[in-house]
């Protein structure tokens, strides 16, 4: 039987990046790290779905070299006052962990929620254009 090796692969997908990062299960040690910024040369392409494929393809071959096998999911959005629902690269990101050889056990949000409210950025008189 083969050795299995768990890590925690967290994904922060925004409308304008994805980033991929994966540790070892405590979170101390990282393993990889990649972005969209990393793999596409055009700031428009950096939070679409292709260019978080393209980032998980170039962390899965760094972790597979580590010999990950397991991976346990965390998923943030940006939180607190600005959107709670992950950007585009999100699923497609989670979709090509899968496809690269990683036992996906589980998949968890992690986004920052304010339980009362938060101060919105801007001023006592909001932005001014």
């Amino acid at each position: 039987m083969m050795k299995q090796k768990f890590a925690i692969a967290s994904i922060y997908s925004s409308m304008n990046n994805t980033i991929i990062h994966i540790t070892d299960v405590t979170g101390a040690e990282t393993i990889a790290i990649s972005s969209g910024g990393q793999v596409s040369d055009k700031d428009m392409n950096k939070g679409k779905a292709f260019t978080a494929m393209k980032a998980v393809r170039k962390v899965a071959e760094k972790a597979h070299a580590q010999g990950v096998t397991n991976l346990h999911i965390r998923i943030r959005a940006p939180g607190g006052t600005k959107s709670k629902i992950p950007g585009q690269g999100a699923q497609p990101a989670i979709r090509a962990l899968a496809r690269s050889g990683f036992r996906i056990s589980s998949i968890e949000d992690v986004t920052p929620m304010p339980h009362d409210s938060m101060r919105k950025k801007g001023g006592r008189r909001g932005r001014r254009v």
